[in-house]
């Protein structure tokens, strides 16, 4: 199997349509007739294709946390050889051992280039994290660079659902429920076990991934600010059914239980030519999130910029939120407009996908796009003392923002490095000196 060029990829990907709708019970089919009516699993299938229920959620899981597809293949997935054991290259899952977890601020320069023909899955490079994938809690912050597509293989995750976030080159990711392209300033999520095939749309690729062991992301409660807001439903965009009907050796990487395993197929496995429901990925556009904000005075906490939330067993407290600041207005009278200095109970990581983010410096040395910081709970962070002095001194004239987008993924419990994270040689090892000389100005 022949993986398309950069230039036949970006042709797929303008050409792509999709279904939208956050939650939605979907359905496509890629043949007229492919997907059966009335019933989900015939005597015969339509089209001699194999039924075959994917399941995200325990099938006891109430109605509106169950996630479920039926899918509608040229052959079914239990038509395989046995799996192997592989070499996991950079990638690490929790528990998170190798280090003790760090109250330091930690921030790091983007990854370095990667060796030529480095693909998406050898590109990635994990931070760090914390739960345990086997009890199905906590997360991990995952980076990855790359310059190659993947060739003749598909990825799945076992472990968790992926939060794809580009922060440098287009993706097309080749699912077995269809194709999403996902650019910088775009996220994709790519549920439990769904297996996917990534292709660069540009000669490399950069950008984020937060794996989510969790319950899958979920829209936020809106609460007081009432029925919409904050990124609507109808801005996600699920596939439509496309194909592979592919004799010939593919790599199918696993990932289970933190390690990955490897067993060759003797066609593709993205053979599902009908499909329905709702466990299924999407791409979704930040820059159509609705900012909600201040229009007196404060700076509002960072909770009322999130997207995406995996709720825990406390109501209010996520295992891990998605949260971004997208561009906006600042209006505040009388009003701190970078955010507050702060300790949190969340352990908060932070990305930068473009341009600047309000409350820290940019440029060398500082916070850049594909670079991150880590701040664990409690502690001590805010904007450095270049931006305390520019805020404290400027004018409080209405102010568009809209020069940067950044995110943050932030959790319950406290992210704990791994050792490459906290040897790497692009870690910044001077990053408290951003708040040297906050000088005493108390008059009693």
């Amino acid at each position: 199997m022949t993986t398309p060029t950069g230039g036949q990829a970006r042709k797929t990907a303008e050409s792509l349509g999709y279904s939208r709708g956050f939650g939605n019970e979907h359905s496509s089919e890629a043949v007229p007739g492919a997907l059966p009516h009335g019933r989900n699993a015939p005597q015969r299938a339509p089209l001699g294709l194999y039924a075959e229920q994917l399941s995200g959620s325990a099938f006891t899981e109430p109605r509106a946390h169950n996630h479920r597809s039926w899918l509608y293949r040229i052959r079914p997935s239990a038509a395989h050889p046995p799996f192997t054991r592989a070499d996991n290259g950079h990638l690490r899952t929790a528990p998170f051992t190798e280090t003790v977890p760090d109250p330091n601020r930690l921030r790091w320069n983007p990854l370095p280039e990667p060796p030529a023909g480095t693909d998406w899955l050898a590109g990635l490079w994990t931070l760090g994290g914390n739960g345990d994938a086997t009890q199905r809690t906590g997360m991990a912050v995952h980076l990855y660079h790359a310059n190659a597509s993947m060739e003749s293989r598909v990825f799945s995750d076992a472990d968790g659902e992926l939060l794809i976030v580009p922060e440098r080159g287009g993706l097309l990711l080749r699912t077995e429920l269809g194709l999403l392209a996902a650019h910088p300033g775009e996220v994709a999520l790519i549920p439990r076990g769904v297996r996917f095939r990534v292709e660069l749309l540009d000669e490399s690729a950069r950008g984020y991934v937060c794996e989510n062991y969790g319950r899958p992301f979920e829209l936020p409660e809106l609460g007081p600010i009432g029925a919409n807001g904050l990124a609507n439903a109808r801005d996600f965009r699920a596939p439509l059914a496309a194909y592979e009907d592919h004799e010939g050796p593919v790599e199918v990487v696993n990932k289970f239980c933190g390690n990955l395993w490897s067993a060759t197929y003797d066609h593709s496995p993205l053979d599902v030519v009908a499909w329905h429901g709702s466990h299924t990925p999407y791409v979704y556009d930040l820059r159509t999130f609705n900012v909600i904000g201040s229009i007196s005075y404060d700076h509002p906490d960072p909770s009322i910029f999130t997207v995406l939330t995996s709720p825990s067993d406390t109501p209010g407290l996520a295992g891990v939120d998605f949260v971004v600041f997208a561009p906006r207005w600042l209006v505040g009278e009388d009003t701190f407009r970078p955010p507050y200095f702060h300790r949190n109970v969340m352990s908060e990581y932070m990305g930068l996908i473009e341009g600047a983010y309000d409350a820290k410096t940019a440029g060398e040395g500082g916070f850049v796009p594909g670079g991150g910081s880590l701040h664990n709970m409690m502690s001590a962070h805010g904007p450095d003392r270049e931006t305390f002095d520019r805020a404290s001194a400027a004018e409080l004239k209405p102010q568009k923002i809209d020069d940067g987008l950044a995110f943050m993924f932030e959790t319950r419990w406290p992210v704990t490095a791994t050792g490459q994270a906290a040897t790497a040689d692009h870690l910044q090892r001077g990053y408290d000196d951003v708040w040297q000389g906050l000088q005493r100005h108390f008059r009693s």
